[in-house]
């Protein structure tokens, strides 16, 4: 049911934030640190919808502090404490995962969160497996930009290792002295059609 699928997907999204918020809270001038409330599955056998959910209420204005899809930037992530804490969160529960899994639909009420998402590779992470899309992932590694509570937590920057790898790559090659002498070994013509078949996939 999609309703179970909710409250899991929300309270395992809670346990790393428990766990972001042990590792942040010591930082000297971290200060508070966002929390997902939980949610509690009932079971109503008498009624037509036979599950439901029940959560704290959330008071006051309702803001997404993250990046839903390609078109739906909300600044609020970047101008408010709440929204580069949530950024940050993100970071460190990527990192955490290696990549594979990445907390989103970050909202709620100040530092008090709920609704949220959870995107996993396809394979899923550890036996679990998100409700979100993998581009998501893809999609925060293009987009986040750092701040300073993810250099309070000394998170690698995603652009920086995405360029040196980008840049690495055409270097190494050149430098290594087999590809030189397999130029040299093939003739031209044997290359061409070669070189032309890979490009076309």
């Amino acid at each position: 049911s999609v309703v179970i699928q909710e409250c899991y997907v929300q309270n395992t999204a809670r346990e790393y934030a428990k766990l972001y918020a042990a590792e942040a809270e010591p930082l000297e001038g971290f200060g508070e640190v966002p929390e997902i409330i939980q949610i509690f599955l009932i079971h109503r056998p008498a009624n037509n919808i036979p599950y439901a959910t029940v959560e704290e209420e959330l008071v006051g204005e309702f803001v997404k502090y993250s990046v839903k899809d390609g078109k739906e930037v909300n600044f609020l992530r970047r101008d408010s404490e709440a929204g580069r804490k949530c950024c940050t969160f993100q970071h460190w529960v990527y990192e955490k995962t290696n990549g594979n899994l990445l907390v989103t639909d970050l909202q709620g009420v100040g530092m008090k969160l709920t609704d949220v998402g959870i995107a996993t590779l396809a394979k899923g992470y550890k036996g679990f497996k998100g409700n979100c899309s993998f581009s998501f992932i893809e999609q925060f590694r293009a987009l986040h930009q750092c701040n300073e509570y993810c250099e309070m937590l000394g998170l690698k920057s995603l652009r920086t290792t995405h360029q040196k790898q980008r840049k690495a790559t055409p270097t190494k090659s050149k430098n290594l002295p087999n590809s030189s002498a397999v130029k040299k070994m093939v003739p031209k013509k044997a290359r061409e059609p070669r070189d032309f078949i890979s490009s076309e996939h």
